[in-house]
């Protein structure tokens, strides 16, 4: 009996990863993040929001380029991530004041006479 290995008995290999390859990675998602809010920020200020749709809106922006690296990942995003919920929130906040930035600039711009 002792001989006998279960599949509950075996336990997962940890994952290697690569410093560089994960400060990479990191460098080009706060690329794409700032990217995103100061081209949203744009857009927001455009179409004329204020307030919280205006906030509503950077929100939906932070999802959507969330869900395009999910789907760029595929189903081994955990080669390229740590975790999904990091990508999401890392730099939320300071991708949001490039955000604010180009939206009320844009918007005096555009919409204040």
């Amino acid at each position: 009996m002792s001989g006998i290995v279960k599949s509950k008995d075996i336990k997962p290999e940890p994952i290697a990863y690569s410093e560089a390859a994960l400060r990479n990675n990191a460098a080009v998602v706060e690329y794409c993040r700032t990217s995103m809010a100061a081209l949203s920020g744009s857009t927001a200020g455009v179409l004329g929001l204020t307030g919280l749709y205006g906030f509503a809106f950077y929100v939906f922006a932070v999802i959507i380029l969330w869900a395009m690296f999910m789907i760029k990942a595929g189903s081994e995003w955990n080669k390229y991530y740590i975790s999904r919920q990091s990508l999401l929130t890392n730099g939320f906040f300071g991708a949001l004041f490039t955000y604010v930035l180009f939206w009320t600039f844009i918007y005096g711009m555009v919409h204040v006479y």
